[in-house]
């Protein structure tokens, strides 16, 4: 078994981590949660120190349930639910009754698209010799306990897990997807008119649970309150997750319509409602009283019912996660279909060169983009998970609730648009102008953000953006898909090209290179900036043009993404008389700055006739790279005259660039 922390045995042989060590320091990070009045109160016990005899996972699949300590980590307990749905997914593990026991325990989550595996000992935090964090139903089943162990050990402590969201945890344990839908802003102000009344709202947020109606035996499906309830009950003033157990429609005695109930499981293991469908509430009075009966055993300790009138009103968020068969592949929640093609790359945003912020920003086109190319029509999901930095959750947020800081410190507001392309007749401005074909709607303070659509064949754009102009992160984009598909990062672009729909155009190319120490000169900010290669041209006059020649300058650089320098170039007029292999001393005529961290640059002009030159440049010195620049200029047909010279022109600037670069 491979670990992932020093072996070092203690007494009678058994396995003891010494990465993470039975003291404070494995329990408490700031000590900024109610479990750091337990400092010097706790203790370390073996599970055959705590019962006679232990077990990983009981027979009784009720008596495997686990059930919340002092610790706030119900969010965990929720996506823990999945895997006892699935118990393939829990990897076989050592029994204390076998000769082959030490002591140690492996656990594998996954971490930033890979598996990452966390090796524990089998010391657990107790006080008064009891488990003093979560724990199974059955005092003598540790399987809950030894996985928070090592959760806690990936996050650094047991602090770490106070407060977080169910559909990261359900991720890190499957590997898969999870969705988190807001019901409180399900026909909010993005969506709904000010008029529209409370039923109709109501009335969305069940149109959206009626998506996973069908789904609802495979998909795990949790619940979380938020805000302040009413009424004396227990969730008052709670931040707190559960699990939805069962989800049915039951007819009523009187009428057609039926209601929708909701078996709810609370982590606490003790019940928390109060509405009408507790034992002798007035709900049961409405359905068949057999039905009333059976209905009412199936509830164990911790569980109540609701409807779905009082699950709405009462909870703030569902949490949806994707079924995953025993071949380790997704199955959409929406339409059942299995999504066998899976595909990730990672990417990342970077302060000052691919950080574009959303839409709303002129910047936008700097950040990452990605090429999705599919075969056959099929359904695909996109996913945007963004890294995080345990170094960024210090000192920031000091009075916000905990489940606040898990969300706002963390994360950046996140969304992933797709846009439909002819990849042949690609053109960068003109596509970003267009409304996208599909998208997360709305940037989210989330982990992950999640995109959904049935896709033809054909080629698409993936641009992954923060709401925030400037915010740095990793990031890493996921694709399922039901036919087969091809996902790739989006290399140097074909030269955008000007719109013909306002005449025509003829356009040229030049290819070049920066050599560090010989043509990688810079910017303008920098002495160096003259050692740019230059690229002459030569405007002619036009009778049709009464102020100049419109002209369109794409720069584009021949890398990925992920090695992309910040570009920009300048147009300088060269002084009759002057050689155009030489950048003049007077300043340019218009430049294409600040320079920016992408594939390609463009700006339009309209220039009078002379002679000029193209000066193209990262923004650093000695930064090495080859690139192609495409000049296109509108063109008359009336013009035959100058068509031709132009091309001479073209003719002999084309062979002065290819001498220099």
């Amino acid at each position: 078994m491979k670990r992932d922390g020093r072996e070092e045995c203690g007494e009678g042989g058994l396995f003891e981590d010494q990465d993470f060590p039975t003291d404070d320091s494995s329990l408490f990070c700031d000590s900024s949660t109610p479990i750091s009045r337990l400092q010097g109160h706790v203790t370390w016990l073996r599970p055959q120190e705590i019962c006679q005899s232990p077990i990983f996972f009981p027979d009784n699949i009720q008596q495997s349930h686990p059930k919340q300590g002092l610790l706030g980590d119900c969010w965990f307990l929720c996506a823990c639910s999945m895997l006892i749905r699935n118990k393939h997914l829990l990897e076989k593990q050592p029994l204390w009754s076998d000769n082959k026991y030490r002591g140690s325990f492996c656990f594998r989550f996954w971490q930033n698209g890979h598996w990452t595996e966390v090796t524990i000992d089998d010391r657990l935090p107790c006080v008064d010799s009891a488990l003093c964090f979560s724990h199974c139903n059955a005092s003598s089943a540790f399987w809950v306990a030894l996985l928070e162990k090592a959760y806690a050990k990936l996050h650094g402590s047991y602090e770490r897990l106070w407060a977080g969201q169910v559909s990261e945890a359900l991720v890190d344990l499957t590997g898969g997807l999870a969705e988190c839908w807001i019901l409180s802003d399900v026909g909010s102000e993005v969506d709904r008119k000010p008029e529209e009344s409370q039923n109709q709202a109501r009335t969305s947020k069940r149109r959206d649970l009626d998506l996973i109606y069908t789904m609802r035996a495979s998909c795990t499906l949790s619940c979380s309150t938020q805000n302040i309830f009413g009424g004396g009950v227990e969730l008052d003033q709670q931040h707190h997750a559960m699990t939805v157990m069962e989800w049915l429609d039951v007819k009523t005695v009187v009428g057609s319509s039926g209601v929708r109930l909701l078996r709810i499981r609370n982590p606490w293991g003790r019940a928390c409602w109060g509405g009408a469908w507790t034992e002798s509430g007035a709900g049961w009075s409405s359905l068949d009283s057999s039905e009333a009966l059976d209905l009412q055993a199936r509830v164990l300790q911790g569980e109540f019912w609701l409807d779905e009138t009082e699950f709405l009103s009462r909870f703030d968020d569902v949490t949806v996660g994707y079924p995953i068969n025993e071949e380790g592949h997704l199955q959409s929640i929406y339409t059942g279909n299995l999504l066998p093609h899976r595909h990730q790359l990672p990417g990342r945003w970077i302060k000052g060169l691919s950080c574009g912020g959303s839409r709303n920003s002129s910047s936008y086109s700097s950040n990452p983009k990605f090429w999705l190319k599919m075969y056959d029509r099929g359904e695909v999901l996109v996913s945007l998970l963004q890294h995080r930095k345990w170094s960024q959750m210090k000192d920031k947020y000091a009075d916000t609730p905990p489940k606040d800081i898990m969300r706002r410190q963390h994360d950046h507001a996140i969304a992933l648009h797709m846009w439909k392309v002819k990849k042949n007749r690609f053109n960068l401005s003109r596509t970003l102008n267009k409304p996208p074909c599909a998208s997360t709607h709305c940037h989210a303070h989330q982990r992950e953000v999640v995109l959904h659509g049935q896709l033809e064949p054909g080629h698409y754009l993936l641009i992954p953006s923060t709401y925030q102009l400037g915010a740095e992160a990793h990031f890493l984009i996921r694709v399922f898909s039901s036919s087969s598909s091809f996902l790739s990062a989006m290399k140097c672009p074909a030269p955008s090209l000007p719109s013909t729909t306002d005449g025509e155009w003829e356009s040229t190319y030049f290819q070049g290179s920066w050599v560090e120490g010989s043509s990688a000169g810079g910017s303008r900010n920098f002495a160096t900036h003259q050692r740019n290669p230059c690229f002459p041209f030569t405007i002619c006059d036009e009778p049709v043009a009464t102020v100049g020649v419109n002209v369109t300058v794409t720069l584009s650089q021949s890398c990925t993404d992920t090695d992309l320098h910040p570009i920009g170039f300048h147009i300088y007029k060269v002084p009759a008389g002057e050689q155009s292999q030489t950048i003049p001393s007077e300043d340019p005529v218009t430049s294409c700055v600040p320079h920016c961290y992408t594939q390609d640059v463009t700006m339009a002009c309209s220039l009078p006739s002379g002679a000029y030159i193209i000066v193209p440049s990262t923004y650093q010195p000695d930064c090495t790279g080859n690139f192609t620049i495409s000049l296109a200029r509108r063109i008359h047909r009336r013009v035959v005259k100058s068509q031709e010279k132009l091309g001479r022109t073209i003719q002999e600037v084309s062979h002065i660039a290819v001498m220099q670069s």
